[in-house]
């Protein structure tokens, strides 16, 4: 268990690194796929472009209510160290 804990760091940095290269490897049919389907009159070209919103989004919001948080905790242990004093 001690093996894994000193090695895991380096194959999470690892993971993270090769993800980019997966992530883009499905970006040329999915651009095929959207370009065919817009050509013949559909609308999934506005799907893809809301999805892409959407996961743009997510990331953003997710640290901005984890920084609201952090900001909020430490506001009250420091109103809190005050009265104590």
């Amino acid at each position: 268990m001690k093996m894994i804990n000193k090695y895991l760091p380096f194959l999470l940095l690892l993971a993270l690194f090769c993800m980019p290269l997966l992530a883009e490897a499905q970006c040329p049919m999915c651009r095929m796929t959207a370009e065919s389907n817009l050509a013949n009159g559909g609308q999934e070209g506005e799907g893809l472009n809301n999805g892409i919103l959407y996961m743009l989004a997510t990331p953003y919001l997710l640290i901005g209510v984890i920084g609201y948080v952090w900001w909020r905790n430490r506001k009250k242990n420091d109103e809190v160290e005050l009265e104590t004093k």
